[in-house]
């Protein structure tokens, strides 16, 4: 391969790294912290939605390790626009709550939902609301 080439593709796998960072991490933000099965605290940044008050997060698929973290203990800590606070994740299979969360990412975050979704397949992804279990200012 020549060297042009070698440097279009490290150009172009680069502009993919950028624009995929972008998508995923340019605003609207929050960190869910699971307790791991080790016994650690897993730190995860994931998009959320507000829905009636509540808040609601999308596993993109089930295999998600911090999805797994709340199937085991479902008490989680959320930090997002200010404020943290412990949660219970209540994970709501099923089509309507899925439709219902994934219209609200879409609207939210357009085109760099969009863009994550030509990366995964959302179809299989669960709506998990956040019931409170005690708020506080984020640090």
């Amino acid at each position: 391969m020549g060297r042009r080439v070698l440097i279009a593709l490290a150009v172009a796998g680069l502009g993919f790294a950028l624009v995929t960072a972008w998508a995923l991490e340019s605003g609207g933000i929050a960190v869910v912290e699971t307790h791991a099965p080790s016994g650690s605290t897993r730190s995860t940044h994931v998009w959320y939605v507000e829905l009636d008050g509540e808040t609601w997060l999308e596993a993109g698929t089930p295999d998600n390790p911090w999805f797994k973290d709340v199937a085991r203990d479902p008490v989680l800590t959320f930090t997002a626009d200010g404020r943290s606070g412990r949660y219970r994740a209540e994970p709501l299979p099923g089509p309507d709550a899925h439709a219902r969360v994934r219209s609200l990412l879409r609207q939210k975050y357009g085109l760099r939902d969009r863009w994550v979704g030509l990366l995964v397949d959302p179809s299989h992804s669960v709506a998990v609301r956040l019931v409170p279990l005690e708020l506080s200012p984020a640090r």
